[in-house]
């Protein structure tokens, strides 16, 4: 498979526009590149030099000091990434020679492989881009309601991707725990509702601990996180558990139609939208109507855990917050900040729970 390195290089200069395109043209030159200049008299430089073997470069030269070399080529072969590497330490040497007058800075950002067969580059909830070591593709299908990704990395393990966003790793069990509570709950003999949790991460953790019976609703789930979720989702019913594969929206207004009310009810459906327009956004409207059904099936005295967003999107947060006093009964809620390692990024989590009748 064929795959292009877009390598960038980028360096702050006080020297004129003019001086660091003549003191760069020698290099490109002596590797036979055709060369072509664009000039604006407010803009700066545009040189494009492009090689025989179909890899060129361009170099934009801002007049506030901003220098970009941007070299792509096909890396096919080991010869190639010999070439752009001696192409590029010349022009490192080439710069920090015109910088000596001036306080200037080269920085090289590593290649960007693209068209390559596994896709590595995946945003962050906060607009980063992250490039994850991926190595296999382990599974990619479209189901009725999205589309399901498990590809594997080094460090992770498996990872799933819903529709796009990174949703769980092998890693993370730090993720798991969390939104059970980080260990200060005691699972004995008590009823659990789990909303979503498709990885099976949520209830492999807590059929360990003993419970009288938990209850897992979800539209689909994935057995290829074996590190996740072990052998918990191999069969939809166990000793202490039973799995439904419906939406939840129905099981839940069944429920409380019913009168059956969980000690615990564990929503990992979807994070907090980040969306700023909660009246706009039909997502704020299914979290409320989510929240809203699992208070009505809350114990008095239980409690309701998920996640919420990156701890980088404050308005988010304070929104899905301001969610939390417009329910059918008054709640309170803690949060806690918890770094998963796949998500590379600190991720909030919410306990809500009804407030104490006076």
């Amino acid at each position: 498979s064929s795959f292009v390195p877009h390598v960038v290089h980028e360096f702050w200069l006080g020297s004129d526009g003019e001086t660091i395109l003549k003191g760069l043209q020698s290099i490109f030159q002596e590797q036979g590149m055709a060369e072509s200049v664009h000039t604006w008299q407010d803009h700066g430089y545009l040189a494009t030099y492009t090689n025989k073997n179909g890899s060129f470069a361009n170099l934009r030269i801002y007049p506030h000091g901003l220098v970009l070399l941007d070299l792509q080529s096909y890396d096919g072969d080991a010869q190639g990434k010999e070439e752009i590497d001696s192409i590029l330490n010349k022009v490192e040497e080439r710069m920090k020679e015109l910088s000596q007058d001036s306080t200037g800075r080269v920085k090289r950002l590593p290649p960007i492989v693209r068209g390559g067969a596994i896709d590595r580059y995946w945003p962050t909830a906060d607009g980063r881009l992250v490039e994850y070591d991926i190595d296999e593709v382990v599974y990619d299908e479209d189901s009725p309601y999205q589309n399901i990704k498990i590809l594997h990395s080094k460090q992770f393990g498996n990872i799933l991707i819903l529709s796009g966003d990174v949703n769980l790793a092998e890693s993370d069990l730090a993720y798991t725990r969390a939104i059970m509570g980080s260990g200060k709950e005691d699972y004995t003999g008590k009823d659990v509702l789990i909303l979503g949790g498709g990885d099976g991460g949520i209830l492999c953790e807590i059929v360990k601990l003993k419970p009288k019976m938990v209850t897992m609703v979800e539209i689909s789930f994935v057995k290829y996180m074996r590190k996740t979720c072990g052998d918990v989702l191999d069969n939809l019913k166990g000793d202490c558990y039973q799995v439904l594969i419906e939406d939840c929206i129905p099981v839940l207004k069944r429920y409380a139609k019913e009168g059956r009310e969980f000690d615990y009810v564990i929503n990992d459906l979807t994070a907090v939208p980040i969306s700023t327009s909660p009246e706009e956004d039909s997502t704020w409207e299914f979290l409320r109507l989510i929240l809203d059904l699992s208070m009505k099936v809350l114990k008095q005295d239980g409690k309701y855990f998920t996640q919420g967003n990156c701890v980088n999107l404050t308005e988010a947060l304070s929104l899905y917050e301001e969610q939390l006093g417009r329910l059918y009964c008054p709640v309170e809620f803690s949060k806690e900040i918890v770094c998963v390692p796949s998500y590379l990024e600190l991720w909030v989590f919410y306990t809500v729970w009804k407030k104490a009748k006076p």
